[in-house]
């Protein structure tokens, strides 16, 4: 039975009352939306939450995750004060160690990463490792990282201090509830439906955990999750185990290691996971309730962790805690607003990092119900980054697996998930796995990354140097540089945008006038109110009331949501995703035009067919759209091909290409060459964190016009102040190092910021990429700022010179892509 009487509405209906709906609910009463209702089925954190190790690691893979959990530290820090009530919060540092090289590589590039962020991180010795973790044995070890200001909390305790902290300003924190189903109507999320009444609502947000799913199910809203086992013990009292002990993390053994009344908490994440039941199946009651016991699956857990403490070998197992927590298929968490229900909200899918970024991803997302839209760089974590298709049970049951060990595996650059697929393949994969490829996954497409020479199977080995197939996708670059090569970029998101108010509709979306004539392509930004990027394109109008949109494989649902939010009140205009209608085949490099003459009719001649056309043509016994763009720095064309006609275009451009030395390529090679032409790319160079101005794109944008589009104002005011960080290219003075993103650039010997893009340019001879530089002793920069200074790389420890231009390496002036 509830808890006390529900209401008849509220603004906000929070479901969920773990450590994230806690955190929802009191940011929300903090930002001053107070008529919040919080219910949950059980009690306070009686679902995942209470049996979280409780771990808070300040750094994190990007910046923006980074500054979440440093927020959230600040504010375990302040409960207390603030609630009466501790988070149990302890500020006791944490120690990673290394086993190997690489792991020791990869620890350095962290600390790379905490310079760049501002945080404190030292690299250790195994000696000093063992100063700070008395009890560890190091005569395995590499080397270590030591972070000072890394915690850990008590999960419950913060949950309790957040609701009271709500309760404080407002908020109605009701157990005993459980929610049936969620009301719609028109699109809108309505309220919700529980086993005490309905609750009319303006705001549902749904942080219900591992039952998220099934919640998102109830509104037509996919949250793709699936519950997988999650171990650890606690051990009794160990010798030389005090309350100041720092958290361990030995993640070449899985394991991590926290102080608990004087013994620790030993757990991990094992690389073979054990999914646990379907979503569906979840059961009702699940309250303060583990599952069996599994010391067979826990086995190479606790031999780690034996081989890292000694002492344990002596010592008893007080609880074996098997608690089931879901898990995203990319090991990142959700946040947002559900582009299939409007101010429909999501929380969930926290990966076991749930208690080091509740105080954090909280306030991202109230700030995001309050503001309408988030405040920062949230890309990463962003519910629109999955598809529908993503929902599949099966495939997140089998993709759930690896996703556990992933905690702790090396980070390789490029690294690729191997279960679950293949799942979308090109109308062409079979040819392309023929010819030698090499896929990774990209928005569940099968890419080619590389081809691999005949005879030689197409393994991608990881490592932090130079690749195994760095001279295959080099020779795919010579290829396009000099000759002619063809891509399978099937994978780019393609909608059409229709009817009489498709050209208006477009203008208020697009930084660049898209008000062309029938037959021409528009490179172009998206942005928001803030006038930062929320996606680039290119826009082809295709007729008097039509236009093709091209963006990135990645973008597809947050392109779609952003578009159709956006569109101008009343506009007569429809947005009709037509993806998987079209093959895209890239023919790119000086004898592109010869190869496509010998297959086509068309006058291909820059006369008759200059860059930026786009009209139907004959190729082979196929019609299909041409395009004159490229995202590769040559002379080139991207054919839109109907799918039912997609093999037998590609069989001809492969027949037709031979007598022209016709390469197959792969996305790393598109890599490497659009880095030496300084093409940015959307989720690296073009975030929600950056504007045209600073990104080097204000000739994209129709300042030049009256015609308003969504974020001039704020172009025009950043135009006005100046950029306070700045988009360059560089190229590394030695062909030593690998640079794979990430990397701490330098200034005059000072951090001036970290590396969006790198990759080997085999035209340059060396590791080329794209960074943001900032001043820290000025509010903006200017070109002549950026190119008086001396920069550096840092790449793993080591520094070498690089040079800098604010213009492409490759064919500054355009000539070849012209020709």
């Amino acid at each position: 039975m509830a808890t006390k009487p529900l209401p008849d509405r509220a603004r906000v209906v929070v479901i969920g009352g773990g450590v994230i709906g806690t955190s929802v609910a009191y940011h929300l009463t903090k930002l001053g939306i107070t008529d919040v209702v919080l219910l949950e089925q059980g009690q306070l954190s009686s679902g995942t939450t209470w049996h979280a190790a409780g771990l808070v690691g300040q750094l994190r893979a990007s910046e923006t995750l980074t500054r979440l959990v440093q927020y959230s530290t600040a504010l375990y820090a302040e409960l207390e004060a603030e609630t009466g009530l501790s988070a149990g919060y302890k500020q006791c540092g944490g120690v990673t160690v290394a086993r190997t090289e690489d792991r020791m590589t990869h620890l350095r590039r962290t600390a790379t990463s905490a310079a760049a962020f501002g945080l404190e991180c030292e690299l250790l010795t195994p000696r000093q490792a063992l100063d700070h973790y008395p009890i560890i044995r190091i005569d395995d070890l590499v080397g270590a990282i030591w972070l000072p200001n890394d915690g850990k909390a008590n999960p419950t305790d913060l949950t309790f201090a957040l609701a009271k902290g709500a309760r404080n300003r407002g908020a109605v924190v009701i157990e005993r509830v459980r929610v049936l189903d969620v009301l719609t109507h028109a699109g809108r999320v309505t309220g919700v439906r529980t086993d005490a009444g309905d609750v009319e609502a303006e705001i549902v947000v749904n942080c219900a955990g591992q039952w998220a799913k099934q919640v998102g199910a109830m509104a037509g809203v996919n949250v793709p999750l699936h519950s997988a086992e999650h171990f650890y013990v606690v051990s009794e009292t160990l010798f030389g185990v005090h309350p100041d002990l720092p958290i361990l993390r030995d993640p070449d053994g899985y394991t991590y290691f926290k102080e608990e009344v004087g013994g620790l908490v030993i757990g991990g994440f094992e690389p073979q996971a054990k999914p646990w039941v379907s979503p569906d199946a979840i059961p009702y009651p699940f309250e303060f309730q583990l599952l069996e016991e599994d010391w067979e699956h826990f086995a190479i857990l606790m031999d780690n962790a034996l081989l890292r403490i000694p002492e344990l070998e002596r010592t008893g197992i007080k609880k074996f805690y098997n608690g089931p927590e879901s898990f995203t298929p990319d090991n990142q968490f959700i946040l947002g607003e559900a582009p299939e229900v409007a101010n429909f909200f999501v929380g969930a899918g926290f990966n076991s990092v749930g208690i080091a970024t509740a105080g954090g991803a909280g306030r991202a997302l109230a700030e995001w119900i309050v503001e309408g839209a988030p405040v920062g760089d949230l890309t990463g974590v962003d519910i629109r980054r999955f598809a529908p298709f993503h929902g599949n049970h099966r495939w997140l049951h089998d993709r759930v697996a690896e996703i556990l060990g992933a905690h702790y595996e090396i980070p390789w650059p490029n690294r690729e998930s191997t279960t679950a697929r293949p799942f979308r393949r090109s109308p062409v994969h079979h040819l392309l796995e023929s010819a030698g490829a090499h896929f990774g996954s990209r928005m569940g497409w099968e890419r080619a990354n590389f081809f691999a020479p005949a005879g030689v199977a197409p393994v991608l080995e990881y490592g932090w140097g130079t690749p195994n197939w760095l001279a295959w996708s080099a020779a795919e670059q010579t290829s396009t540089r000099t000759g002619v090569t063809v891509f399978d970029q099937t994978s780019f998101s393609k909608y059409l945008v229709v009817g009489s108010g498709a050209e208006a509709a477009l203008q208020w979306l697009c930084t660049a006038d898209v008000a062309v004539p029938v037959g021409r392509t528009v490179y172009t930004g998206l942005l928001d109110e803030r006038g930062c990027y929320q996606s680039d394109v290119t826009v082809t109008r295709t007729g008097a009331e039509e236009f093709l949109v091209v963006s990135s494989a990645a973008t597809t649902e947050r392109d779609k949501d952003h578009i159709r939010r956006n569109l101008p009140e009343g506009a007569t205009a429809t947005l009709v995703d037509v993806t998987s209608a079209y093959a895209v085949f890239g023919v790119m490099g000086p004898r592109s035009r010869e190869l496509l003459a010998e297959l086509s009719d068309a006058d291909l001649t820059t006369a008759a067919f200059p860059f930026g056309t786009s009209r139907m043509i004959s190729l082979g016994y196929a019609t299909v759209r041409a395009t004159r763009i490229t995202y590769v720095g040559e002379l080139g064309w991207e054919l839109y091909v109907p799918t039912e006609f997609a093999v037998g275009v590609y069989e001809d451009l492969v027949a037709a290409g031979a007598r022209f030395g016709l390469a197959r390529g792969g996305y790393y090679a598109i890599e490497a060459l659009r880095l030496e032409k300084g093409y940015r790319a959307f989720g690296r160079e073009l975030t929600p964190s950056e504007n045209p101005v600073e990104a080097g794109l204000l000739f994209t944008c129709k300042l030049d016009t009256d015609v308003a589009f969504l974020g001039r104002e704020a172009v025009e005011k950043a135009r006005a102040e100046g950029p306070r960080k700045k988009l360059v290219s560089f190229a590394v003075e030695s062909a030593e190092p690998m640079l794979w993103g990430g990397e701490l650039i330098l200034r005059d010997g000072a951090v001036a910021g970290q590396v969006t893009s790198g990759a080997w340019g085999e035209t340059t001879g060396a590791c080329v990429g794209l960074a943001y530089v900032r001043a820290t002793d000025r509010a903006t920069i200017t070109a002549e700022w950026v190119g008086a200074g001396s920069y550096e790389v840092e790449v793993a420890g080591r520094r070498y010179p690089i040079t800098v231009s604010l213009a492409a390496l490759h064919d500054p002036a355009n000539a070849r892509i012209r020709a």
